[in-house]
């Protein structure tokens, strides 16, 4: 038996909004990776002060796109330009909708001619997916599924292992580990290094604010070459980081992992509609947080309002093209930090040592209940931002989050938060009763952290203008 199509879900369901404020999907679960392998606090520490070995095996998805058509295909449902773009580079791709709203994002690599792997999260995934599936483009589509949340005690299997080394020391690290000075590689560009015998291909990237290394091979090495890393780093202060943690270093460096996928509506989008299922991400997914409408448009977002500007490029034909070249010149909401009040959140921490109704729980050091959060910003009663991302920075002593403000907000404008739902709370496993609370926060640039904010290379971090 085929399953419902989220078209057919959609068209059944009164509200969409209600649908996804209400699901019963629970908490976003990175999978496989311990929770800590330390303490979280000192794997948040050590990005900012020594190394850190991110794995990164699990908790995405690989679409490998082969064939004559494959790059034409690919530069057709992104903004970024492929001007340039040959192998042994990579691209933070971001496809858009006929209407210009963001799908997603994630990190796409030319392997070789004709062969390209998408890293990323689900809804972007399935958009490439589904236009290699159903489209006029000679391209053959492999799809290695994110790990499961819950493994039930089962063997856990993937194509490829990925790894990053970041922070201060990343670098002496991988010196060691190659036997001497890598490569010279520019950023987002491959190349290969030495490790225990071993070529392993490798990018430049960034996540920990100093340059640092992604890299990948086949699965069954993950093991060896992981054991090979941690001795290596154990003179530089290397630290493997936990699921905890590792989520949380996008606070730091500015990227917004996690927009509501904008593909509920629109005439343009019913043949995606119709071939995604119930059981995909943008069917069972959750919204959550202190904005409410009843208009799903409400939690769209654009390029230019997630720091995405940069990469949008005219020179040649996309989807979502026309739409973005009529509001291109036009203010835009921008990308920022909010750095949360302390005196607030320990307010809020402590109803739950108090009789009454409590605050909604804030965990840590990730506070996210929700597949796409959306707590509403605002100044003197009116609204003016949406928080989006949030969690507790041990380097910054503070809970941060990111999120989108109107253009007249300024960086050290102080804005009024509202942390937890209207009513008492939706119905997701997530959300307890409780009451909805203030809590004061200072506009703040992104990235926060001073060094990742001034050494990262061009693109969605910075706003510099993208290679």
């Amino acid at each position: 038996m085929s399953q419902k199509s989220l078209e057919a879900l959609l068209k059944s369901t009164p509200n969409t909004v209600a649908m996804l404020r209400n699901s019963q999907i629970g908490a976003y679960v990175y999978p496989v990776v311990p929770a800590e392998y330390n303490n979280w606090r000192d794997e948040q520490r050590a990005w900012r002060e020594s190394a850190v070995l991110f794995d990164q095996t699990h908790h995405m998805v690989d679409i490998y796109i082969e064939g004559p058509d494959a790059f034409k295909m690919l530069s057709y449902l992104t903004i970024n330009s492929f001007k340039g773009f040959v192998p042994e580079r990579a691209k933070q791709m971001v496809p858009c909708t006929p209407a210009g709203h963001v799908i997603g994002d994630g990190i796409l690599f030319y392997l070789e001619e004709n062969k390209f792997v998408f890293v990323g999260r689900a809804p972007t995934a399935n958009w490439i997916e589904y236009h290699g599936q159903t489209g006029k483009w000679n391209v053959k589509i492999t799809r290695d599924e994110r790990s499961p949340m819950r493994t039930n005690g089962l063997a856990v299997t993937r194509q490829s292992y990925r790894f990053q080394i970041q922070g201060p020391n990343a670098w002496d690290v991988i010196k060691k580990l190659h036997g001497g000075e890598p490569p010279e590689v520019k950023f987002f560009t491959m190349d290969r290094i030495n490790i225990g015998g071993r070529k392993v291909r490798a990018l430049r990237h960034g996540m920990a604010g100093a340059p640092g290394l992604e890299i990948w091979g086949p699965y069954e090495e993950r093991h060896e070459i992981r054991q090979i890393i941690v001795e290596a780093g154990k003179e530089f202060g290397l630290l493997e980081v936990g699921a905890r943690a590792y989520a949380t270093n996008t606070l730091e460096s500015g990227w917004i992992p996690s927009p509501l996928p904008a593909i509920y509506t629109g005439d343009e989008l019913k043949g995606y509609r119709e071939w995604l299922t119930t059981s995909s991400y943008e069917a069972s997914g959750s919204i959550g947080g202190s904005l409410v409408s009843d208009n799903i448009e409400d939690y769209y977002t654009t390029p230019y309002e997630l720091g995405y500007g940069p990469f949008v490029k005219f020179d040649h034909d996309f989807i979502g093209r026309e739409a973005l070249e009529k509001i291109a010149d036009k203010p835009h909401r921008r990308k920022v930090t909010f750095a949360w009040n302390s005196e607030d959140v320990v307010k809020v921490m402590a109803t739950m040592f108090e009789q009454g109704p409590v605050a909604k729980y804030i965990d840590l050091p990730l506070s996210n209940y929700t597949s796409a959060s959306y707590d509403k910003v605002t100044n003197q009663g009116q609204q003016v931002g949406i928080s989006m991302f949030s969690g507790y920075s041990y380097n910054e002593r503070s809970m941060l989050s990111l999120g989108i403000v109107d253009p007249d907000i300024k960086i050290g404008n102080e804005v009024i938060l509202h942390w937890g739902e209207e009513n008492g709370g939706t119905k997701k496993p997530t959300v307890e009763r409780h009451k909805q609370v203030e809590i004061r926060a200072i506009v703040s640039p992104v990235p926060y952290g001073k060094v990742a904010r001034e050494t990262y290379s061009s693109g969605w971090r910075t706003g510099k203008v993208a290679l």
